[in-house]
C-alpha cells in the first residue's frame, strides 16, 4: 500500500501532552496531586517547619509585633476579630462576583463574536488593550466622582479588570480548533452555529477556565484595591484601618484571609477544569 493510500492513525502519543503553562489547562489538570497520606504528612509538615521557623525566628530576634507579629498572634487576631472581619468579607465577595460575573459574561460574548466576524476584531482590539494595560484602580476615583462610595464604582472597575482577561483567554481557545474538524463538519453539512456550539465551545473549554480562574483573581484584586481607595467597608477598607492604627496582626489576619480566597479560585477551577476539560491532559 503506497503512502498516499495508507490509512491516518489517531493514536494519542506517549509522551502526552508537553504543554504545561498558564495557557494550557493540563497544567491545572495534569499535575501529581495529593495522591496519598505520606504526600499530605510531607505538606503538613514543611508548613509546620515554616511557621515554626518563623515564630522562633521573631522571638529570638526580638521583632516588635508593629513590625512583623508572631504566627500565633495572626492566629489569635483572626479568630478573635473574625466576627468583625465577616461583614466586610461579605462585601467584598458581593462585588468580587457581581463584577466577575458581568465581566465574564461580556467576555466570553465578545469572544465568541470575534471568533465568528474576524472584522469586529478590529474594531474592538484597541479598547481591549487598552482596558487591558491601563490599571483600574486609576479609575476608581473617578468612578467614585460619578456613582458615589457604593457597590457601584467597585462592581464596574472589577468587571473591567476581569472581562479582558476571560476574553482573550476565550478567543484563544474558540481559535485552537483544528480546521480539519471544522471543514468536516461543514462536509456533513453542519452550520456555523453547530460547528460553535459542538466543536468550538468544547475544545476552548480548557482555555475558558483559564481566563475565568486568571480573570477572577484579577477581579480580587481589583476589589481589594478598590476599597483601599475609597469607601467604608470592604476587607481592604480593614487593610488600610489596620495599617494605620497598627494592628498588624489583625492586618495580617485579613491578608491570609485574602491568601485563602485566591487559593479557593484555584481549587474551584481546578475541580471544574478536572470534570470538564480533563481530556486536554
Amino acid at each position: 500500500m503506497s503512502s498516499a493510500d495508507a490509512i491516518p492513525q489517531f493514536n494519542k502519543p506517549a509522551g502526552g501532552n508537553s504543554e504545561v503553562g498558564v495557557t494550557n489547562m493540563s497544567a491545572l489538570t495534569a499535575g501529581p496531586g495529593i495522591k496519598s497520606l505520606f504526600d499530605f504528612a510531607i505538606i503538613a509538615l514543611v508548613a509546620v517547619v515554616v511557621i515554626g521557623g518563623l515564630e522562633l525566628l521573631l522571638t529570638v530576634f526580638a521583632v516588635p509585633q508593629y513590625v512583623l507579629p508572631k504566627p500565633h498572634e495572626i492566629a489569635v487576631a483572626l479568630v478573635t476579630d473574625f466576627p468583625l472581619i465577616a461583614p466586610h468579607l461579605g462585601h467584598t465577595l458581593v462585588e468580587l462576583f457581581s463584577g466577575f460575573g458581568i465581566g465574564a459574561l461580556v467576555g466570553l460574548v465578545l469572544a465568541a463574536v470575534v471568533t465568528q466576524f474576524p472584522f469586529v476584531e478590529k474594531i474592538i482590539t484597541p479598547y481591549i488593550l487598552l482596558l487591558v494595560t491601563t490599571p483600574m484602580l486609576a479609575l476608581v476615583p473617578l468612578l467614585i466622582l460619578r456613582f458615589g462610595f457604593g457597590y457601584e464604582p467597585r462592581i464596574i472597575a472589577v468587571a473591567l479588570a476581569s472581562g479582558p482577561m476571560v476574553m482573550i483567554n476565550a478567543t484563544t481557545g474558540f481559535r485552537r480548533v483544528d480546521s480539519g474538524k471544522i471543514a468536516l463538519a461543514r462536509s456533513y453539512g453542519a452550520s456555523t452555529l453547530q460547528i460553535f456550539w459542538k466543536i468550538r465551545a468544547p475544545m476552548a473549554l480548557p482555555m475558558i477556565f483559564v481566563g475565568l480562574m486568571v480573570g477572577s483573581i484579577f477581579g480580587l484584586l481589583t476589589a481589594v484595591g478598590a476599597e483601599m481607595v475609597g469607601g467604608g467597608f470592604g476587607l481592604g477598607n480593614r487593610l488600610t484601618s489596620y495599617s494605620s492604627m497598627i494592628q498588624m496582626p489583625q492586618f495580617f489576619a485579613v491578608v491570609l484571609i485574602l491568601s485563602i480566597l485566591g487559593i479557593l479560585i484555584y481549587v474551584l477551577f481546578f475541580l471544574l477544569g478536572k470534570k470538564f476539560a480533563s481530556w486536554e491532559a
